[in-house]
């Protein structure tokens, strides 16, 4: 239990940063999904598109160091060759 004021306000900033971190988690785990939905359909230019989109959202949670900046580049490498894989 926090025992000072600093401490009680700390306490208070690391669980509104620990619920900020989890919701942009949570929208890279998405935007993996749903790159992942469309090469499962089958179509490349449609997965390309979503790739596009998906790449943006990722390389910006990687920018403010909520994941490692090499996870996500080795999850865009790996969605990248699936997608090269259906033509």
């Amino acid at each position: 239990m926090a025992n000072s004021a600093q401490a009680r306000k700390r306490a208070r900033q690391a669980e509104a940063t620990r619920k900020r971190n989890a919701s942009k988690k949570s929208e890279l785990r998405t935007a993996v999904k749903k790159v992942r939905k469309a090469i499962a359909a089958g179509d490349k230019e449609a997965a390309t598109k979503v790739m596009q989109e998906s790449q943006a959202v990722m390389d910006r949670i990687a920018d403010k160091k909520i994941v490692h900046k090499n996870m996500v580049s080795r999850t865009k490498s790996r969605l990248a060759q699936a997608i090269k894989a259906l033509a």
